[in-house]
């Protein structure tokens, strides 16, 4: 019986640190995760939501470290850019907005993980006004009928459900 307790005992330890290991490399920071929306997990999840500002969103993971804070990773594929892009910084604000309104504890970071690099983006209070500025001009232009493109990428404008329709698309369909 003392030997299959031993056994048991190498088993769950090695399991830990393997398990540590991955949480690791897929650019989790430490902590037990309490949310996540990688379809491999679960078929579905609550998004959060605030009401007041109309904003919902799923972040990848939400990791509760030891100390309490909660800190939103959004896992993006592909290789990283030299610096995130700011639609990916705005969509990790959002995060940190949301879980803040949520759990009342305002995130001091948040991750971007890429598929060879991480970035951990300061929750900052200039972060956080640029991002509700940002929801504020989004919420006029629902209201007009003719919205302006917002960037010269044609790689956006290839995956946009509108460009068939949109008179100032990059990307042309001529089928």
């Amino acid at each position: 019986m003392l030997y299959l307790a031993i056994a048991f005992f190498i088993f769950a330890l090695i399991f830990f640190r393997r398990s540590s290991a991955q949480q690791g490399e897929a650019g989790l920071p430490g902590g037990r995760i309490i949310y996540t929306d990688t379809r491999s997990w679960k078929t579905s999840v609550t998004p959060l939501y605030d009401g007041i500002l109309g904003l919902t969103g799923k972040p990848d993971y939400l990791v509760e470290q030891n100390d309490g804070n909660i800190i939103p990773v959004e896992v993006k594929s592909g290789k990283a850019p030299q610096t995130p892009y700011d639609s990916h910084i705005y969509q990790l604000a959002a995060y940190c907005l949301l879980v803040e309104r949520k759990y009342n504890k305002r995130p001091p970071y948040g991750i971007i993980h890429y598929e060879d690099k991480d970035f951990a983006i300061d929750y900052t209070r200039d972060l956080e006004m640029s991002l509700l500025d940002l929801l504020a001009e989004m919420k006029r232009d629902d209201f007009k009928d003719d919205v302006d493109r917002s960037h010269d990428q044609a790689g956006r404008c290839a995956k946009c459900g509108y460009r068939n329709i949109c008179d100032q698309s990059l990307v042309y369909d001529n089928s």
